[in-house]
Parts: C-alpha cells; structure tokens; sequence
C-alpha cells in the first residue's frame, strides 16, 4: 500500500518539500507556545505570584508526559518512515500500533502514580504552604485526569507526520492550542477558578486535539498505516527495541529537563517567589525561538528518514543541508527580538516590579544559546532519522543534565539569582561542539 505522500518524500524539490512540511509543524509549535504562555499570561492577571510560581513548579512533572510522548511519537515516525521508504508497509503498520498503544498505557500509569504520591512529590520540586494547593489543583487536571490525551495528542501528530501529512499533524496541535486560549480567560475569571482553569483549559485542549486525530485516522482508514488495531499490536519484529531506542534521546532529554527544571526551581525559588515567577516567564517567552527549532527538526526527519532507507542519499543531504541553514536564520531572528524587548514582553504577564526585574534578565541570558540549540537539535533529529541510537542519546543527556545542573550550583555560589541562568548557555556550548565532533565525520563516511 503506497501512503498519499510518497511522492513529496521522493520526488517533490527539496526546497518545497521541506516547506510543506516544516512551515505547519512550526505554526502549530508556535501556537502551543502561545496558548502555554496564554495560561502564565492569564495567570498572572491574577495578580498572585504564587499561582504563577505553582504553574511553573508542576510544569517539570508535566513535561514528562511530552517525554514520553517523543519517546513512542519520534522513536515511531523514524521507523515508519524508514519502513515505508524500504517498501514494508506491514512493519510501518505493526509499529503505529505499538506506538499508540503503549503510549496510552504509560501516561495512564505515571498520571496515576503521580497524582497519588503528590504529597512526597510536589514538595521535592519545591512546592510550599503558599503553592501546594495550587499545584495539586494543576496536576489534577493536566496530569491526573489528562495524562493519556496530553500523550496521544502530542504523539499521533508526529506518527501522523510520518507519512508526510504534515498539515493534518500540525492542525490538531494548533487547534487544540487556540481551544486552550479561548477557554482560559473564560475558566480562570469567567468561572473565578484561578490557576485550576487553566488546567482545565489545557486538559480539554488536549481531548479536542485527541479526538481529532481518532476521526482523522478513522476517516483515511485505506490509506494510512497509522491505525491502532488489538491485531496488529505486537512487541515482535524487534518493534519495540527500534521504537524505544531511536525515541530515547528524545524522551531522555525531556526527563533530564525535568530533572534540570526541578533544580533550577528548587535553587531560584529559595530566593522568592517573584524569581521564580520571572524565571518561568521568561523560560515560557524563549519557547517562541524553541519552536522554529522543534519544528524545523522535527518537521524534515520522516524525509530524511524516509530518503535514507530509500537509498537516495544525494537527496537526503541536501535536506539536512538547507534544513540547517533555514533554522539557524530563523533562530537568529527570534532571538533579536527576544533580547531587544525583554523587559517590555516580560512586563506584559505581570505587573510585578521584581518579578519583571528578574524575568527580563533571565530572558536575556537564555535567548541568546537558541541558534546553539538549533544546530544540536538538529544533529540530534538527524541522528535519530537515520536510526542512530548512542550519538543522540549522549547529545542528549549532556544538553540536560549531564552539563546544565553541575553549572547551575557553580554559577548559583559564585553569582546568586543573577548567575544561575548562565548555566544553560554554556552548558548548550559545549554540546554543540560534540555534536559537531560527532556529526560531520559521520555525515563524511556516510557520503564515502
């Protein structure tokens, strides 16, 4: 069975191709910035930093759920593309619904363990007697009741993707995002449910986005292999092996960002709740310039997957090529307009003298790494089309983690508040030069 974009991935130019599906998947990366920063935004219209703080304290437990929906969505589109450009439909199909499946059983688990550990969780990322509360109605919302649509919305987009259907993908994405903007205004003061609308917002965004992608794929039923079906689940064919290990460094950089975030927290807010409130503001705003990066790699790897297993490799780096220009142009521009105007965009979520003090220098420090993420994620996308396992997963762990923590207590004893968020571009340094290290060579044999 030949899927309906075969041809875009073989034969279209390489310029329009990486444009029809990199331009929706950016669009809908943006839109979820903009509805992520809407629920801060709204947040903070409350007046009460310590909704704010509370929203940016449950957002590391949050964040594992994208990981484990990068975990079974990008670990499965690299092998549905490749499976497809190698003709094997069936392998493409039996690895859809794995995907599927199993991502909905994990989020059930984890939304469910969480929620009920709350008490031993939520002080350890730093929750007090001002923000508990407000965290645990968060976490209701978004994590307990919402794990598996929060998954599978965000992972059926990229298996979805996969086949090259980038503007389906990215609409449900989007759709859901502009949802949770139009709910927000209306929970939090419509119905006065404070930070707790804004969850709700976010839950319902992501069954809206869930449900979407269950008609879509009802409705293209003969021309798609993504589908979940109880016959073709299946943890044969070394399926589940190729899906975790390609999606790994995808999902273990969401952990180690966790686990950096949760420190990062834990560090800035025993100073005040207004630095952490600025801290989140500022880490929501540089998510605009994380967005052309996500969806520039994220967006052209089912091609160079899909060329690479096709055996058409001429193609498959003049992809990797443009794509790398593209992104660091567009980067370069977003983080410009982040730096120039930090303090007045801080300003828009809150009317916090401190809080807009320390979240317009938080976001000036931050910004100014995004074109050196954009080249790490980018070989790291590259690496994980390609099949490659330990290269992206050392890429990974040493972007979060391995390298940003250690220089969070360093920068935090030697310079306070002010020097803690210099961890990340340096730390963001380095892994840039290693993916270098690793990349070019690679990209040499590969041509020999």
């Amino acid at each position: 069975m030949k899927t309906s974009n075969t041809e875009l991935f073989s034969k279209t130019p390489v310029t329009r191709a990486i444009v029809t599906l990199v331009i929706p998947t950016i669009i809908s990366q943006i839109i979820t910035v903009v509805y992520n920063m809407a629920d801060t935004f709204f947040i903070g219209q409350t007046g009460d930093p310590n909704q704010v703080a509370a929203a940016t304290l449950i957002m590391p437990p949050f964040l594992l759920l994208t990981g484990f929906a990068n975990l079974f969505g990008i670990g499965g589109a690299s092998l549905i593309a490749r499976s497809l450009g190698a003709g094997d439909t069936d392998r493409a199909r039996h690895c859809a619904s794995f995907c599927i499946g199993t991502a909905a059983a994990v989020a059930l688990i984890y939304g469910t363990l969480l929620f009920l550990l709350r008490g031993k969780v939520f002080p350890f990322f730093g929750a007090d007697q001002y923000t508990y509360k407000y965290c645990c109605d968060y976490a209701l919302w978004t994590i307990g009741i919402g794990a598996i649509p929060t998954v599978l919305s965000a992972c059926l987009s990229h298996l979805v993707r996969s086949e090259g259907r980038s503007k389906q993908a990215s609409f449900g994405i989007a759709m859901g995002g502009i949802l949770n903007m139009a709910l927000d205004p209306l929970l939090i003061f419509g119905f006065k449910m404070g930070v707790t609308g804004a969850a709700v917002a976010t839950m319902l965004s992501n069954i809206a986005a869930m449900l979407y992608y269950i008609v879509l794929l009802y409705r293209s039923h003969g021309t798609t292999v993504v589908k979940f079906s109880f016959r073709t689940y299946t943890w044969g064919g070394g399926i589940p092996k190729e899906v975790i290990l390609v999606g790994l460094p995808s999902s273990i950089m969401m952990v180690m960002s966790t686990c950096s975030n949760i420190i990062l927290n834990k560090l800035v807010v025993s100073y005040s709740n207004q630095a952490i409130a600025g801290m989140g503001i500022a880490k929501k705003v540089d998510q605009f310039a994380f967005a052309a990066i996500y969806g520039m790699s994220q967006g052209v790897l089912p091609l160079i997957a899909y060329n690479y297993a096709s055996g058409d490799h001429a193609r498959m780096r003049s992809v990797i090529k443009r794509a790398f220009i593209y992104t660091i142009c567009l980067v370069g521009a977003c983080t410009l307009i982040l730096f120039v105007f930090a303090a007045p965009i801080v300003r828009l979520f809150i009317d916090d003298a401190e809080t807009v003090a320390y979240g317009q220098h938080f976001l000036k420090i931050i910004c100014v790494t995004c074109p050196v993420v954009s080249v790490v994620m980018m070989v790291i996308a590259c690496f994980q089309a390609l099949g490659q396992k330990l290269k992206p997963m050392i890429l990974s762990m040493m972007r979060k983690g391995c390298l940003d923590i250690p220089f969070m207590f360093i920068m935090n004893s030697s310079f306070g508040a002010q020097g803690i968020p210099w961890s990340a571009p340096i730390a963001d340094c380095l892994a840039m030069i290693v993916a270098l290290i690793l990349f070019i060579p690679f990209m040499r044999r590969l041509k020999a």
